[in-house]
């Protein structure tokens, strides 16, 4: 059998963690509680940067223990984040793996719905294995 090809870390503050997966995809998982729009930024700022220094347009977002966006943290990501996404050659896809929080998923479903002209394309997913799984099909 081989070995299990596990993710390396490549970034962690207080708003999460940041990790290469061997696939070829970014991995990001939010840690639970209130943020501060700094860290925020500099956690999805990184991902950025390693998504255009790998080459890579694939990557998988863990909210599980995310809590809901504020509305300063909702414009940064349409305005910024997901522009930035736009203008990228053939897009970017992204695997979310919902949130336990209710108040949480209705942030995320109102950030996408602003974001309407982004090109992230994007499906939603209850668990991490069929996030990944979706993101290996379109290696």
């Amino acid at each position: 059998m081989p070995p299990l090809r596990t993710p390396q870390l490549h970034f962690e503050n207080a708003v999460g963690r940041l990790l290469e997966h061997p696939d070829g995809y970014a991995v990001f998982a939010y840690k639970p509680g209130k943020r501060r729009l700094a860290d925020l930024q500099a956690l999805l700022t990184r991902t950025r940067t390693l998504l255009e220094r790998q080459q890579w347009h694939r990557m998988l977002g863990d909210q599980r223990l995310m809590a809901p966006f504020t509305a300063e943290e909702s414009a940064w990501i349409v305005d910024y984040w997901l522009d930035a996404a736009y203008q990228r050659p053939g897009g970017l896809y992204g695997a979310v793996v919902l949130a336990h929080d209710v108040f949480a998923r209705l942030s995320m479903d109102q950030v996408m719905h602003e974001a309407r002209a982004s090109a992230l394309t994007y499906r939603l997913f209850e668990n991490e294995e069929n996030a990944a799984a979706w993101l290996r099909q379109l290696a």
